[in-house]
C-alpha cells in the first residue's frame, strides 16, 4: 500500500520542490500541498501537468485520487504570513 511519505518521496525525486506535504492515510487517496520554483509563470493546468509527470505511470496504478494545491515560493510566502 502507497504511504503518504511514499508519495512525497516520489513527487521530491520528480520535481524541485521547496516545501512539499502529504496527507492520506488509506493508501489510495491523497491531499497535497506542493511549493517549487517550477510553478513559476505556470498557470495551474501546467503546475499540475508538471506534478502529473513527476509522478508519471503512479497515478494509473497506484493513486486513486489526488488533490493538489501548487504553489510558486513567491506565492506561498504570502499565503502563509496572513
Amino acid at each position: 500500500m502507497l504511504t503518504a511519505n511514499d508519495l512525497r518521496d516520489y513527487i521530491v525525486n520528480g520535481l524541485t520542490c521547496d516545501h512539499v506535504e502529504v496527507q492520506g492515510d488509506d493508501g489510495q487517496h491523497f491531499e497535497v500541498v506542493i511549493v517549487s520554483q517550477q510553478f513559476v509563470d505556470k498557470n495551474k493546468i501546467q503546475q499540475h501537468q508538471l506534478v502529473y509527470l513527476a509522478l508519471g505511470d503512479r497515478m494509473r496504478s497506484e493513486i486513486h485520487a489526488l488533490s493538489m494545491r501548487t504553489f510558486t515560493p513567491q506565492v506561498w510566502a504570502q499565503a502563509i504570513t496572513k
